[in-house]
């Protein structure tokens, strides 16, 4: 499902969304969960969400899960309803 917001992300080519994830990860990952929660009001993605922008375990986790996942074609999908 395409959210009102994150689809401006989702609809970037594959490469442009990978070299983001690379440089720009772990901000984008806690962005995008935020986002997501304004658009689902699925509270496991603002914990998500806060939890990778604010932690440093956390934020170093989810930018390996999210470019893995962006890797392999599927974006940001891991706790972002």
């Amino acid at each position: 499902m395409k959210g009102q917001y994150t689809h401006y992300y989702d609809d970037l080519p594959l490469i442009a969304r990978i070299l983001l994830q690379i440089f720009l990860g772990g901000l984008i990952g806690g962005v995008y969960r935020i986002i997501r929660f304004v658009e689902s009001k699925n509270v496991v993605t603002l914990v998500a969400g806060i939890l990778t922008l604010f932690t440093g375990v956390g934020n170093l986790v989810a930018w390996i899960v999210d470019l893995v996942t962006t890797c392999l074609g599927k974006g940001i999908s891991v706790l972002a309803d």
